[in-house]
């Protein structure tokens, strides 16, 4: 070879990326995504692959033979250089099948798989940091408690049989705080059931505890000493200011206790929420860190990569071992070992053995979202970083275009699976990460040597972590500015069929940036591209979007989301917007108001506080005037009221006798009683609208508290009642026929575990002469008010009504066959009379006699408040 040519090659070689690994990477990941996903052919699956292998080789051994015979022929040269990769492949696939196989029984104790239902014994050891949640209980109640993974050692019927095992499970522990959880590497005992998750989930199973658990083993000292300095740190956090408080630990550490729902909402909309996980480049830092630290104290070569070694370790376990964090030590580990071996350690090759080392020790890590956002990030920007530098040079300095390449590769990698979680687009993510990332390593920089300054000094901790505050607050500004503009979230297509659309229109619009072949043709694809993301997405989802607002009737007065399993009811009066209720996700009840076009809420109604009427509120943060919220019942439900206030709401714990206006309606509230000992369902907020329409607003009150209520004072007919508890058997017969209504709304979920709505609640509707209109099967429904008629629409044909409910009310419901819409027209019954809305005489929009809610307080005795019409 002559010496240009050899140059050529030289130069060519460090210009693209060395892929040689690339397939057996993606062949492993794929082969174990699918076998954790049906364990039970792994066997067939293992032989298989050993049998591909063994062909493969005895085909590689004999094409390899006739080529030395005939060296001048082209017998089989593209076979020849495919089949090596085959047998690596297919290798690999045989190591992943044999180690599910091997797993899969520790994942399925026998005594566990018998005993699922039954209350167990069970000793674990745990394994990650414990995170606020709170979920429904058994009669949809809110239940806050805490959850974390742990090592599944033993189990213990009670009656003589246990198990010993080692399997990764996820434990749910109410009642419990953050900070009295136990700490990663204690050894505990809880009792608790176990619930089966699916296949491929890291966690094999569900544990959900009854009580508090108990402490058998301290952790080791160097776990001990990692969550010391996490505690500590994060404490010095709480007292700083703003967003950059919560976001200090998170950068540091990649601990995001703090951060709260709005915060990681607008860190999501702004692409922003990858600086608060542990990623490549804190373990960069931190291995540099220590190899210069190293060099200075005069280290030989050989000590100076064991000591950036150690530090890796030690970061690991101060920061956990999450699967990116995981990801990048094994990346980490594989350079400090290349180097030490004196061979260069090229990025994609460095990166593919440490997914296919990660993957065959653990298969089932192949399903981490975590795991393929930080490996996708990795991979976009060692493949296209540079190609697109190269690209953007043509149009602005060299400087500015490697900035923006760097996010936009890393971006672009990661949105099929972005796509895929959350059917979105950011369209600001690359703008935030411009302003942002100057500030991420600093704060990270910064937030480590905070950390173990205020370990080593006690004292400094708090002056070390407002150094780190200052690009934590603005990173957080940046990214409350980006989540709050026009569109930071456009809607894509959901599923499987986004993702890989996203997957196909960003393959097309890197070959046409990026290939130097075939101009004209490139030309016309991106055209093509252009036409295809402004006229389909544009034409049918943005245009789709604007249709499905505008196919809603404009003079709506009620509308009950279709928010799944729970209560979200709008009411309109003019410009006024009461809100009953938030259903149990933000999400669903922030595209119930964006397709009804609000922005502000006049009077948010809070019945009670369990999960499936008070899980949506953050979604209306910051949107709120004024909140009337049922009575407090612990902790959880105070906080939520405090996360009402802090958005800005002046809230007010309701009770009979509180009254107001809501444009021309008047509202008040029926129950509950004053310095009322009820709690959850007994106590909820009971509200009725009067005006040119009547409403009545039941919560979640059972049969025996519907009959209190009745005995409080006669209630009047009205239009509307929304049923109580999603359609439950727990109902009043007295109570539907006394107030006569003409449309019965049910709030429930399509398939629900409850049985709901019951056929009692039915048949009781049906008697009262009362037209049921059901979210489960109707999705949206929207009541206006056409003269003395009622008209109910609907965005869906109910497959099928309750019978008894449509033959009952036959002779005052008439199906409006000129509209295309689902709309039934509901007559005035003889019995109802029309009454003028009714004002206070000062004009006030509310009178609420007693004080604001406060904490401190219950009903027993209550303070009183400044005034009526001014503190509302």
């Amino acid at each position: 070879m002559t010496r240009p040519a050899a140059g050529e090659q030289r130069s060519t070689g460090s210009r693209f990326a060395d892929h040689r690994l690339t397939v057996p990477a993606g062949g492993t990941w794929a082969a174990a995504f699918v076998i954790v996903a049906r364990p039970h052919d792994a066997a067939a699956v293992l032989v298989g692959a050993v049998a591909a292998l063994l062909v493969s080789l005895l085909l590689w051994r004999g094409l390899s033979a006739r080529r030395r015979r005939s060296p001048s022929g082209r017998v089989g040269v593209g076979l020849l250089r495919a089949l090596p990769t085959v047998m690596v492949c297919a290798a690999l696939c045989s190591c992943v099948a044999a180690g599910v196989l091997v797993m899969q029984p520790a994942r399925e104790p026998p005594l566990l798989v018998d005993s699922a239902q039954s209350a167990l014994t069970a000793q674990l050891s745990v394994t990650g940091t414990p995170s606020e949640t709170t979920h429904s209980g058994f009669g949809g109640e809110a239940v806050s408690g805490v959850r974390f993974e742990a090592t599944l050692e033993r189990i213990d019927d009670g009656r003589g049989r246990s198990d010993v095992t080692s399997t990764r499970v996820l434990l749910f522990v109410d009642g419990l705080d953050t900070a009295d959880a136990p700490a990663i590497g204690s050894t505990i005992r809880v009792e608790g059931r176990f619930r089966a998750t699916d296949d491929g989930s890291q966690t094999s199973w569900l544990v959900f505890v009854e009580g508090h658990p108990q402490l058998i083993r301290q952790p080791g000292w160097h776990l001990a000493w990692a969550a010391g300095l996490r505690a500590g740190f994060t404490d010095a956090a709480r007292s700083l200011p703003g967003d950059g408080a919560d976001l200090v630990p998170g950068l540091a550490l990649g601990d995001d206790s703090l951060v709260d729902a709005s915060l990681d909402q607008a860190m999501k909309d702004s692409g922003l929420s990858h600086l608060t996980a542990v990623s490549g480049a804190n373990c960069a830092i931190v291995i540099a860190g220590a190899l210069l630290l190293a060099g200075f104290a005069g280290l030989r070569r050989v000590a100076r990569l064991c000591a950036a070694g150690a530090v890796l370790v030690l970061f690991v376990v101060l920061v956990t071992p999450q699967p990116s964090v995981v990801r990048a030590a094994a990346m980490a580990a594989i350079v400090l070992l290349s180097i030490g071996a004196s061979r260069s350690a090229r990025g994609m090759p460095v990166l593919c053995l440490a997914v296919v080392s990660l993957i065959v020790t653990d298969p089932w890590l192949s399903h981490s979202f975590g795991f393929a956002l930080s490996t996708l990030a990795t991979a976009g920007l060692l493949v296209l970083t540079r190609p697109l530098t190269a690209a953007l040079r043509r149009w602005m300095p060299s400087w500015l275009a490697a900035v923006i390449a760097v996010p936009l590769a890393a971006q672009i990698a990661c949105q099929p699976v972005l796509a895929l979680l959350t059917p979105t687009i950011a369209p600001y993510s690359i703008p935030a990460n411009l302003l942002a990332a100057p500030a991420a390593p600093v704060a990270t920089v910064v937030g480590l040597l905070a950390c173990l300054l205020g370990a080593i000094v006690p004292p400094l901790a708090v002056p070390a972590a407002w150094l780190c505050w200052l690009p934590a607050a603005w990173i957080g500004a940046v990214a409350r500015f980006f989540s709050d503009a026009p569109g930071a979230r456009l809607p894509w297509v959901p599923g499987v069929v986004g993702a890989l659309l996203v997957l196909a229109l960003t393959a097309l619009a890197l070959w046409v940036v990026l290939a130097s072949r075939a101009p004209r043709l490139r030309r016309a694809a991106g055209v093509l591209l252009v036409t295809a993301v402004v006229g389909v997405y544009g034409g049918v989802l943005v245009g789709g979007t604007i249709a499905l607002r505008l196919s809603v009737p404009q003079n709506w007065r009620i509308a009950a989301c279709d928010i799944g399993q729970g209560d979200a009811v709008l009411v309109r009066s003019g410009d006024s917007v009461a809100l009953i209720d938030t259903g149990p996700e933000p999400e669903a009840l922030r595209s119930c108001l964006d397709r009804m076009q609000i922005d502000r809420i006049d009077l948010l109604v809070l019945t009670h506080f369990d999960l499936d009427h008070i899980g949506g509120v953050a979604a209306v943060a910051g949107m709120v005037d004024t909140a009337l919220v049922g009575p407090t019942d612990g902790p959880a439900d105070e906080a939520v009221v405090r996360r009402v206030i802090d958005s800005g709401a002046a809230v007010h714990e309701a009770a009979r006798g509180d009254q107001g206006t809501l444009g021309t309606l008047t509202w008040g509230v029926l129950w509950p009683l004053e310095r009322t000992t009820l709690r959850g369902n007994g106590a909820s907020v009971t509200l009725r609208f009067s005006g040119d329409l009547d409403a009545l607003f039941l919560g979640d009150l059972g049969e025996s508290d519907q009959l209190q209520l009745l005995s409080e004072g006669p209630l009047a007919p009205v239009d509307v009642v929304k049923v109580a508890h999603h359609g439950s058997g727990d109902q009043s017969a007295e109570l539907y026929d006394r107030i006569h209504a003409r449309a019965g709304i049910i709030s429930v979920g399509a398939d629900n575990d409850y049985g709901h709505p019951n056929d009692r609640i039915l048949a009781i509707l049906a008697d009262a002469a009362t037209q049921v209109f059901r979210t489960d099967r109707m999705g949206l429904i929207v009541i206006s008010v056409e003269g003395d008629e009622l008209v109910a629409w609907s965005e869906r044909t109910p497959s099928a009504v309750g019978a008894s409910a449509l033959s009952a009310v036959a002779t005052r419901l008439d199906h409006d066959d000129r509209r295309s819409e689902d709309t039934w027209r509901l007559h005035a019954a003889q019995n109802h009379r029309r009454r003028p809305p009714s004002r206070n005489s000062r004009g006030s929009r509310c009178a609420l006699r007693r004080s604001f809610w406060c904490p401190a307080r219950s009903r027993s005795s209550p303070s009183e408040a400044s005034g009526s019409c001014e503190t509302c």
